[in-house]
């Protein structure tokens, strides 16, 4: 398995995820709002691959990456809002 996270992003939406074999098996999306908040609308594990942690290891990347960036993280979807309200550590990043 690629254990890299992978990102893609274009001017108005990003993508963040994880592969294998070139397919997507975990995934994070977020609509850019403005220059210093995003919003997290989707978080989507593959059948087969849920309950092992992919979901979680790309919510805490993206956390990390929005500290480097400066960036401020509005937790739409459910998993991040749940992830969000359980995870004190990740309240210097929430819009």
């Amino acid at each position: 398995m690629d254990k890299a996270i992978h990102h893609r992003e274009n001017r108005s939406r990003g993508l963040f995820y994880r592969e294998e074999n070139g397919e997507k098996i975990s995934e994070l999306t977020y609509t850019i709002q403005d220059a210093g908040i995003i919003v997290i609308d989707h978080t989507e594990t593959k059948m087969g691959y849920e309950h092992q942690g992919y979901a979680s290891e790309l919510l805490d990347y993206v956390v990390n990456w929005a500290r480097e960036k400066n960036i401020k993280i509005e937790p739409l979807c459910p998993f991040a809002e749940i992830k969000f309200d359980e995870n004190p550590d990740y309240a210097d990043v929430r819009a």
